[in-house]
């Protein structure tokens, strides 16, 4: 078995004239987080673990006693766990913690935890005194292969998904597939919600690596899984890199997100990620197929797959004008027009400009429960 890879000495992530260069370490266990911190360019007095509910009972000590080692003072901060917690007001209890704890410029944020953790971390970071260090140690598939790489931050507000947000480096992501053991099965399968999006939109050998290792994944062979989560995230660096700041090519990441986004907020988030993405992903094979993109029969495969990973295949009590009415204020609209991501073939996505309601509408229903 594998037990440590780092991948990629130095990436370069260019924000207007400045640089970010991210590093991407894979352990299966925290010991690693010592040497990352040593090889990075901060070399602060105070770092605070920021978890949840859910992760700082799990991890957060294991993570500090490495800590300990290194730095002069580690403390722990934790959140309520859940999406309805990823608010303004649960940024402003952080804020005070680091104001009464005098943490300053030089100082650091390590965000422990899944995707919610990473972006209230990371938000926090961008803003308190204008801009601390962070670092990411994702502990969810879906933070793993996604949340955590590429610098989005935010919190969501008035029940849209990171309405206000920044982007915000992490000095380097830390990832330790072996947390994967303790998560909720649920949890697990949202983040395939991700993973197959990743395959759909730029790599079709990944998508066919997938279908091949599906019993090893289902039972979360190490190996498997460690190459599964390292190349979802290199999917993503790539584009990234490309693409920092979302300008072009970075869209193609939102396959699957705009009527997923819309559904999360429908069902008051009780879906999860994940399992909104797919259904998403699989509108958005519809209306690829429908435009001729691809046959009826990748369209069936791409639903299937998600069924295979525990993803559903469709969703009960919509309205399906309230979706489509909910698109509409989703942030990844341009100049009055969503910003839609189609499928020309598995393993190749663009980005159109051009979709109309009446295509959302007929995705839509073919996620339908209602219409079967």
């Amino acid at each position: 078995m594998i037990s440590s890879i780092r991948l990629h000495k130095s990436d370069a992530f260019f924000l207007g004239k400045e640089i970010w260069k991210v590093s991407l370490y894979f352990n299966n266990s925290f010991e690693g987080l010592k040497e990352a911190f040593e090889k990075s360019a901060i070399a602060p007095a105070r770092v605070c673990i920021v978890g949840d509910t859910n992760t700082v009972p799990l991890y957060a000590e294991s993570v500090k006693s490495v800590l300990d080692e290194v730095f002069d003072t580690v403390d722990i901060f934790s959140f309520e766990a859940g999406e309805e917690h990823k608010n303004l007001q649960s940024i402003e209890k952080l804020y005070e913690f680091l104001i009464g704890h005098h943490y300053d410029r030089k100082d650091c944020l390590l965000a422990l935890g899944g995707g919610v953790v990473g972006d209230m971390t990371g938000f926090a970071a961008a803003t308190y005194l204008r801009g601390i260090a962070c670092v990411q140690v994702p502990t969810t598939l879906l933070s793993q292969v996604d949340s955590s790489i590429g610098g989005k931050t935010g919190v969501d507000y008035l029940g849209y998904k990171n309405m206000i947000g920044a982007f915000h480096m992490p000095e380097f992501v830390y990832t330790n597939p072996m947390t994967l053991k303790t998560l909720p099965d649920e949890e697990f399968d949202s983040g395939m919600g991700e993973v197959l999006k990743s395959a759909l939109l730029a790599d079709s050998s990944f998508f066919e690596w997938i279908l091949e290792n599906m019993d090893g994944i289902n039972e979360k062979e190490d190996d498997v899984i460690l190459e599964m989560v390292r190349r979802t995230a290199g999917i993503k660096e790539e584009i990234v890199i490309r693409d920092p700041k979302e300008k072009g090519e970075r869209a193609l990441l939102n396959l699957g997100h705009t009527i997923g986004h819309a559904l999360e907020k429908y069902k008051n988030f009780t879906m999860t990620h994940g399992k909104c993405v797919g259904l998403g992903c699989i509108a958005a094979a519809l209306i690829s197929h429908e435009r001729g993109y691809i046959e009826a029969d990748e369209l069936y495969e791409i639903r299937d797959v998600c069924v295979m990973f525990g993803l559903p295949m469709y969703v009960d009590d919509i309205d399906e004008q309230e979706i489509l009415r909910i698109t509409k204020s989703d942030k990844k609209m341009a100049a009055g027009r969503i910003r839609f991501i189609l499928i020309k073939e598995i393993g190749k996505a663009f980005i159109a400009d051009d979709v109309s309601d009446d295509e959302i509408l007929k995705g839509i229903r073919f996620i339908n429960g209602d219409m079967l």
